[in-house]
């Protein structure tokens, strides 16, 4: 289970200049993360290592779904969307039908 997230806190850039050694130990600590603004717009923010790792992997997958929607659309960008559409509905069925196979064996 993951901990509580921090709480996000909207600065101006001035003051996030002022603090930053004090905002960074508590973003390190992970108490808080800080969206920083430039005359009102939100132009950055301070998060933990941990939370831009995250950030980073979930692009990462975000790409490789892209990617794979991609390369099917061009697999099949010859195919009338109507048949298409019945293979889709054809397939949904005989996964829920599979699905409910073993549900009964179980």
């Amino acid at each position: 289970m993951r901990e509580q997230e921090p709480m996000t806190q909207t600065m101006k850039i001035s003051d996030v200049k002022n603090q930053l050694s004090s905002l960074v130990n508590e973003v390190y600590r992970k108490e808080t993360r800080v969206l920083v603004e430039k005359s009102g717009i939100p132009v950055a923010a301070l998060v933990s290592a941990d939370d831009l790792n995250r950030l980073q992997q979930l692009d990462r997958t975000w790409d490789e779904g892209t990617r794979a929607l991609e390369r099917f659309s061009e697999a099949f960008a010859d195919v009338p969307v109507p048949e298409l559409e019945a293979k889709i509905d054809q397939i949904i069925a005989e996964g829920r039908a599979n699905d409910e196979a073993e549900r009964r064996s179980a």
